[in-house]
């Protein structure tokens, strides 16, 4: 039987969810981007973390963050070489409510992000009471 997967913490959804090439071909499958993959490409290459300190903030492995960030820093190359449109959604992911201790964050969600209704992810048996709260789309 394979590990549960650990539902990964971001701090708020992106305020655009996709992009267009500005000069590309009509009807090109876009490339999906994982909200998870969007939050380990902020955390490292925007605010400067390492992939220690973006695993710790995320609650999962550095070695998962090492997979979700070359698999986001694939898809972004395939974006900008062959001219695709990128969408950002899907993932397994909650959003932090700015409320944990230790939240480095400190209430984000709260003050910097456009209100998102999701649904939570129904039947969890999880014995982590956080990942009630985990969305798993695509």
């Amino acid at each position: 039987m394979p590990r549960p997967r650990k539902c990964r913490k971001v701090c708020c959804l992106p305020i655009n969810d996709g992009f267009l090439p500005v000069r590309g071909e009509k009807g090109q499958q876009p490339v999906i981007l994982k909200v998870d993959e969007y939050e380990a490409l902020r955390l490292i290459d925007r605010e400067g973390f390492s992939q220690e300190e973006c695993g710790d903030y995320m609650h999962i492995a550095r070695a998962t963050v090492q997979q979700i960030y070359t698999s986001a820093r694939k898809k972004l190359a395939d974006v900008l070489v062959e001219g695709r449109p990128l969408l950002i959604a899907g993932g397994e992911y909650r959003l932090c409510d700015g409320t944990e201790s230790g939240c480095a964050c400190k209430g984000c969600h709260k003050r910097r992000c456009p209100t998102v209704r999701t649904e939570a992810k129904s039947g969890n048996n999880s014995k982590e009471g956080s990942d009630e709260d985990c969305h798993s789309i695509g």
